[in-house]
């Protein structure tokens, strides 16, 4: 306690504060607010559904952002206070209580200084993620149901819903593929960094003999669109299969063909959802999922060429943009940012925060050298 300069570090964190206050434009929020205050006011609003979703939404985050400003701002200020009660009575218990709250409200500031840096167009969507398994048989199978549970428990722990669209199991153990929606503000933004491919290096649980295995899955992130995006979409450019639902090992849980799989002929994109009930449910979310990945494709091809037109032929992401290694150390280790955990476990038990906050600087590193 008596090495932590209190004074210094408080006015590090309000000169952090105001630069973020200066990126999020907060006059212009509290405007915006008032406005939208007022059309949530007005009596015919849910005439119009389309917009009344995109005018409550839109003042939702909007609250969000500035309640979380100006509660970080409040705890600084509470901070402050509780450091000259501890010196001014020389109380050590209390000055230890303002370190640990030091330590929070520091990692609460990095976190929203971050959150300033998700400025893309489609940052502040919901995300959805695809996983497949790449090579390596039955272990890439059970690396790709490792990753899917590794972002579901990092969602659970943020408390984001999350909404499975689709889940394709093969047949020894794990999945071949799956789909998922994670329902939060700046969950696009976030978790984007992710998308690429992930390799695991292990002593296979599935080879009797002991031998260690390197296996391979993808992960892809797309925004969720909203009804106000426009994706150009001709019904019979669709193919539309329907068939029965299945679990694990292709065990039938579903009598029904409620299963619906769409086909885009143009691009060859292919999408399935099986979790709803009904065979119409299935069709809806299985649009929402074609139309998200149309977006994705035009959104790349229009970055294609541009990165033509300025002479950069190299892909930003690359194949392998990170390591999980269990044996015959343990480490996890992101290859295009360098940051590195010691703990596989807690890794694929969710905790990414450190993963998501180094992948998003050193994406916004690498727009700014472009």
């Amino acid at each position: 306690m008596a090495g932590t300069d209190f004074d210094a570090e408080i006015k590090h964190l309000r000169a952090t504060m105001h630069t973020i206050e200066q990126v999020l434009g907060l006059e212009n929020m509290r405007s915006e607010i008032a406005d939208l205050g007022e059309q949530v006011a007005a009596p015919d609003l849910w005439d119009n559904q389309e917009n009344a979703q995109r005018v409550t939404g839109r003042l939702s985050l909007l609250n969000g952002e500035l309640e979380r400003f100006t509660g970080l701002a409040d705890r600084i200020d509470d901070l402050e206070v509780l450091v000259e009660m501890g010196t001014e009575e020389s109380d050590q218990e209390t000055l230890a209580e303002a370190e640990r709250e030091l330590g929070k409200v520091r990692t609460a500031v990095d976190a929203l200084e971050v959150r300033t840096l998700l400025s893309g167009e489609y940052d502040a969507r919901e995300a959805l993620l695809t996983i497949r398994a790449g090579a390596g048989g039955v272990d890439a199978a059970d690396f790709a149901e490792m990753l899917m549970r590794m972002y579901t428990r990092w969602a659970e722990q943020h408390k984001y819903p999350v909404e499975v669209y689709d889940t394709s199991y093969a047949e020894e153990a794990g999945l071949k593929s799956a789909t998922f929606a994670v329902k939060a503000p700046y969950a696009y933004g976030t978790l984007s960094v992710e998308a690429g491919t992930h390799r695991l290096v292990r002593i296979s649980p599935f080879d009797n003999q002991g031998r260690r295995q390197t296996s391979f899955a993808a992960v892809e992130v797309v925004p969720v669109l909203e009804q106000t995006d426009e994706v150009e979409l001709d019904e019979n450019d669709i193919k539309v299969d329907v068939y029965r639902s299945s679990g694990p090992g292709g065990q039938s849980v579903n009598t029904t063909d409620s299963a619906v799989r769409l086909t885009h002929l143009p691009t060859g994109i292919v999408v399935s959802c099986q979790n709803e009930k009904s065979q119409l449910q299935n069709k809806a979310a299985a649009m929402i999922v074609l139309k998200a990945k149309l977006l994705a494709r035009k959104k790349a091809e229009e970055k294609a060429q541009l990165d033509e037109l300025k002479g950069d032929v190299q892909a930003s992401w690359g194949d392998q943009m990170r390591n999980y290694v269990l044996n015959p150390y343990q480490v996890v280790k992101d290859l295009r940012t360098g940051f590195e955990s010691g703990n596989p476990s807690s890794v694929f038990d969710g905790e990414l925060d450190e993963f998501l906050e180094a992948g998003i600087r050193w994406r916004r590193g690498a727009e700014t050298d472009a």
